[in-house]
C-alpha cells in the first residue's frame, strides 16, 4: 500500500524544477490549473499532457513512477467516466437498451473530465515530487502574508498544510502494517468480491483512525512541551531566494496558455 500512493510524498532529485522556488512553484501549478479547466477538445488535452510530460522529464520523475502511485485515483476516474455515460445525454444515441442509454456526448463529457481530473492530479503531484513539505509550507505562508491584514490565520493554516503533508506518508505506512497484521490473522483483503473486499477494509479503519488521533496527540504534547506558540511573532531559518529561472517559469505559462486558445478557438 505505501507503494502504491506517492500524494504528499517528495522525491529528492537535482533537477531544474526542484531547484526552482517553491513559490513560483506553487502559483505556476495555480494558473495551470486554472488552464486544464479550458481545455476541452483532443489536441487541447494532448497538449496538457505533452507539457506534463515535458515537466516530469525537467523533474526527472519517470512516467510509470508517476502512473502507478496515482493508480487509487483511477477507480475515482472510472466512476467519474461512468457516470458521464449513462447520465449525460445527446448527440448520436448509440445504445439504447432499456433504461440503459448511451449517447456520444456522454462519452466524450466523460473522456473530457477524466482527463481534466488526472491531468490536474498529475501536475499537483509532480509538485510535490519536486518539493518538499517544508519548502510548500514556507511557500504557503509567503504567498498568503497579505492574508494576516485581514485577520486570516496564516501560520497556523501553513503549519496544518505542513503538518497534513507529512502524515500521509506515515498514515500509509500505518495502514500497510495493519494490513500486514490482519493478513497474518488469516483475513483476506485483496481477494474476493467487491462487497467482499470492502467489508474487509472497514475494520482496518478503526485501528488507523486510533493511530492518527494518538500521533496527534503526541505532536500537539511535543510542541507545547518545547514551548511552541502559533501566536509569537517567528523569523525563518531558511530563506526563500527569487532568482532568474523563476521569473522565466512564471513568465512561461504565457505561450503556453496561447497555443492552448489557439488550439480550443480553431476547433481542433
Amino acid at each position: 500500500m505505501k507503494n502504491k500512493l506517492i500524494i504528499g510524498r517528495y522525491l529528492p532529485n537535482d533537477s531544474v524544477i526542484h531547484n526552482l522556488d517553491p513559490r513560483g512553484k506553487v502559483i505556476f501549478v495555480f494558473l495551470f490549473i486554472i488552464l486544464i479547466f479550458f481545455a476541452h477538445s483532443f489536441a487541447t488535452f494532448g497538449w496538457i499532457l505533452l507539457l506534463i510530460l515535458s515537466f516530469m522529464m525537467l523533474a526527472k520523475i519517470k512516467f510509470w513512477f508517476l502512473i502507478k502511485g496515482l493508480t487509487p485515483i483511477f477507480i475515482f476516474l472510472i466512476f467519474t467516466f461512468l457516470m458521464h455515460v449513462f447520465f449525460t445525454h445527446g448527440g448520436t444515441r448509440l445504445v439504447d437498451f432499456g433504461f440503459i442509454k448511451i449517447d456520444s456526448i456522454g462519452i466524450l463529457e466523460g473522456i473530457f473530465i477524466s482527463l481534466r481530473l488526472i491531468t490536474i492530479v498529475m501536475i499537483a503531484t509532480i509538485m510535490t515530487l519536486s518539493t518538499s513539505p517544508i519548502d510548500l509550507t514556507d511557500a504557503f505562508e509567503k504567498l498568503m502574508t497579505p492574508l494576516k491584514w485581514v485577520k486570516v490565520p496564516v501560520h497556523q493554516l501553513s503549519m496544518i498544510m505542513s503538518i497534513a503533508l507529512r502524515f500521509i506518508p506515515t498514515l500509509m505506512d500505518e495502514l500497510d502494517k495493519i494490513i500486514l497484521a490482519q493478513k497474518s490473522r488469516g483475513s483476506e483483503i485483496s481477494s474476493g468480491s467487491l462487497m467482499t473486499r470492502i467489508k474487509a477494509f472497514l475494520p482496518l479503519m478503526i485501528p488507523l483512525f486510533i493511530s492518527a488521533f494518538q500521533r496527534a496527540e503526541e505532536l500537539a504534547i511535543a510542541m507545547e512541551v518545547r514551548g511552541y506558540d502559533a501566536d509569537t511573532q517567528r523569523t525563518s531559518y531558511r530563506k526563500l531566494e527569487w532568482r532568474l529561472n523563476d521569473t522565466m517559469c512564471l513568465l512561461s505559462i504565457i505561450p503556453i496558455a496561447i497555443v492552448l486558445f489557439v488550439l480550443k478557438y480553431i476547433g481542433v
